[in-house]
């Protein structure tokens, strides 16, 4: 077969985005309702700042906001890892960063699979934060032992996935008929299954063992348990969902308001519980619950460096000291007011962030730019002060731990916090994922550079046409 005649990695990742979206929106009817909401916040805080709008329209952004979407999935064995890998390596989708949950109570370790190249990520910035389980950190080995021999037994993907996903290695790709059966068929993996693949009483010392362990151990499969847009004013998103009828939780994960956005904040609306059967000794059907599935909403700002990471983690460490969040908000205003007040130690303009080396940039040439010839090089603090290039925040494309933690939490309900032995574990992580993750410093550092040689090309390639 021809190569020309494949569908592309991006166009399966965008057929499989929308697909997991509509699957989502039937499942769970608040994503639908969350999904107005942020669309209307997003169309409001353009039209009232028309300068967000320019530079978004100037980077090529503008398009892909409302088609942003991150997923999550929790996984049970490092075999559900390693094929997981592969299926999303064919829709152009690949381990960036290592994520331990242990520090936060939560007992997995994660990474986030999403593209990586600029064209790819605007085109679709679809992104899957995938969790494996770690029963090794639960105490009781005979609940382990148990809860092994059940994952041991579950197949999460059909054998077309299987099938359409060693052809896609094998040829290099898939043609239209192949892509669009690969998107129904691994979307199954993904999809609600309210029948439990354990007894009444076996969910019940899962669960009593976390919340979390339960949700990956008893079902079929590993069901996205939640779909997240992406905001342009996650404030007023947060302030609006009672008036839809959605109750957030009780405050946004990571920083606090800035008028340069940092990193990631994120909020959600509690987690539904939802009728199950579970069976029971002879093999009949019993009525129970199970809380899992919720919706989130994002708001991404600029990709810190390393400095600027160790800055954010001190300032958030050091406000946590002083008012941790309770799971039940009623510290939320103490905790607001404490994280504001140390994080105005973080400079919050761009040009301080870029001065300082907090963030990372892309740089490209201005109008002026563009007509001008230079004899040389220049350093491009000179070209900037020259009115010669301009630079626009990086956008983060991926998470934060402590933030991820704590949406789990308030989803898994407020006395579900647990405490867990810190374990980062990367080496064991990317031994049964079967590839090492890719490291976002490096990644954002290298899309950084490659924007700065671009412009100094650019200005050498018009003085040498002369």
């Amino acid at each position: 077969m021809k190569e020309n005649s494949f569908v592309s990695a991006d166009e399966i990742r965008s057929a499989f985005s929308a697909a997991m979206s509509v699957m989502y929106r039937e499942e769970v009817p608040a994503y639908g309702t969350l999904m107005k909401l942020v669309a209307k916040v997003n169309t409001e805080t353009l039209a009232a700042d028309t300068m967000l709008r320019d530079r978004l329209e100037a980077t090529d952004s503008l398009d892909r906001i409302s088609e942003e979407r991150h997923g999550a999935i929790r996984l049970g064995t490092p075999a559900e890892l390693s094929m997981m890998r592969r299926v999303f390596a064919v829709m152009g989708m690949y381990p960036v960063g290592y994520y331990d949950l242990s520090t936060a109570g939560v007992p997995v370790h994660s990474t986030a699979f999403r593209p990586v190249g600029d064209a790819a990520l605007k085109r679709n910035p679809f992104r899957v934060f995938t969790s494996l389980l770690r029963l090794e950190l639960i105490a009781d080995e005979a609940l382990r032992a148990e809860a092994e021999a059940i994952l041991r037994e579950r197949r999460i993907f059909t054998a077309g996935a299987i099938e359409l996903t060693e052809k896609a290695e094998r040829d290099g790709g898939l043609d239209k008929a192949d892509a669009e059966r690969f998107v129904a068929e691994v979307l199954e993996t993904f999809r609600w299954h309210d029948k439990a693949n354990v007894s009444g009483d076996m969910y019940k010392r899962l669960h009593d063992a976390h919340r979390l362990i339960a949700d990956v151990v008893s079902f079929k499969g590993p069901h996205i348990n939640h779909l997240t847009p992406r905001t342009l004013d996650i404030d007023k998103v947060q302030a609006l969902m009672p008036e839809c009828g959605i109750a957030p939780k009780a405050v946004v994960e990571g920083p606090p308001t800035r008028k340069c956005a940092i990193l990631l904040r994120q909020t959600s609306f509690k987690a539904l519980e939802e009728p199950v059967s579970f069976r029971d000794g002879e093999g009949a059907w019993k009525t129970g619950s199970h809380t899992a599935r919720f919706g989130e909403i994002e708001q991404r700002g600029i990709a810190l460096t390393p400095k600027g990471r160790s800055l954010y983690d001190r300032l958030l460490d050091g406000s946590r000291k002083i008012v941790r969040p309770a799971a039940d908000g009623s510290n939320a205003k103490q905790y607001e007011a404490a994280l504001a007040q140390a994080f105005g130690a973080f400079p919050d303009s761009w040009a301080e962030i870029r001065e300082a080396g907090l963030g990372y940039f892309s740089y490209s040439l201005t109008n002026k730019g563009r007509q001008t010839k230079l004899a040389g090089r220049r350093d491009i603090d000179t070209l900037i002060a020259d009115g010669l290039v301009a630079f626009d925040p990086i956008v983060y494309e991926d998470f934060l731990p402590v933030s991820a933690a704590g949406i789990f939490q308030s989803n898994l309900g407020d006395g579900a916090q647990q405490e867990f032995v810190a374990s980062p574990n990367q080496k064991r992580f990317e031994a049964d994922l079967g590839v090492a993750v890719l490291n976002e410093f490096d990644h954002y550092a290298g899309i950084e550079q490659a924007s700065i040689e671009s412009c100094l090309q650019a200005l050498s390639a018009a003085m040498a046409a002369e």
